[in-house]
């Protein structure tokens, strides 16, 4: 009976105190870098030397190692890269590495459930990186990725360990995606949509109606097809207080919305409801 209670005091105290923290042997990080326009993040465990020999004894060469501690390290990319001049589309990768003493090879893995390397298989691989190891100046006590050699388009993804480290270019599409940018807003400006939006914006705020009205009507003449930029326009207008355009705009959207061969999306009811609100104002 005493060791029931006695067990029982303890399960009260370990619900009422809840677990004991302690630190992690090798603490898990997230280090995220821009790359020109590129967002590039890493999650990994960053195990220490404690004293021990880690190239060629505890990571024998040859061998796979799941670059860090407990889960696999896992790199993500927003856009599409070259990395150490091998294609990455844009998502989140698993990384692994197998180390020699002149390099490593790095693979990037489609497999992101894996903890550690006893499941890994070399079928679900994206790439393989070769890449020369460096000869750190100082020790490295804990496991390290980081970035370096940060341009416009470019950078270096480093991981460094003891007195190890590698450098794996990345190259980004930078250039590219700004001169796609140039051309679609200062050459070939605006889109509808994007004029839509704005307006819609302000129509919401129910502030600057008079620019609102503006940029809807360019919306309209870039579409001529989009009733649902001109029932747009009719509550522009209604909100101006001017009501008889509102009206005109509103029979515009009805009829473009009944002749619309994929159905009207309820825009005629709408468009109805609107001219009914807008005549009871006049």
């Amino acid at each position: 009976m005493k060791n029931i209670l006695l067990l029982s005091a303890v399960l009260v105290s370990a619900s009422v105190f809840g677990q004991i923290k302690a630190p992690q042997p090798s603490p898990m990080s997230t280090v995220t870098q821009k790359v020109g326009l590129v967002d590039v993040e890493v999650e990994y465990s960053r195990p220490g030397i404690k004293e021990r020999k880690i190239f060629g004894e505890l990571l024998p060469y040859g061998e796979i190692w799941r670059l860090g501690a407990n889960a696999s390290t896992k790199i993500s990319f927003s856009e599409d890269v070259t990395l150490g001049g091998k294609e990455v589309p844009a998502g989140q990768y698993a990384l692994f590495a197998i180390p020699s003493a002149d390099n490593w090879e790095v693979i990037v893995h489609k497999n992101l459930n894996q903890w550690g390397t006893g499941n890994y298989d070399a079928a679900e691989d994206l790439v393989r990186i070769k890449v020369d190891t460096k000869k750190l100046m100082d020790t490295w006590e804990t496991f390290t990725i980081t970035f370096s050699n940060l341009t416009n388009t470019s950078a270096h993804l480093v991981m460094g360990w003891e007195n190890t480290s590698v450098h794996i270019p990345i190259e980004t599409k930078t250039n590219e995606m700004v001169e796609k940018q140039i051309n679609k807003i200062l050459v070939e400006g605006p889109s509808a949509r994007d004029y839509a939006a704005g307006a819609r914006h302000y129509l919401a705020k129910e502030e600057n109606l008079d620019q609102a009205l503006e940029w809807m009507t360019k919306a309209c003449e870039m579409r001529s097809d989009a009733f649902w930029y001109m029932y747009n326009k009719a509550e522009i207008y209604g909100k101006l207080g001017r009501y008889d355009k509102a009206i005109d705009a509103a029979e515009n959207a009805k009829e473009m919305a009944k002749a619309n061969p994929n159905g009207d999306d309820g825009y005629v009811k709408r468009s109805e409801q609107l001219i009914k609100d807008m005549r009871s104002k006049r």
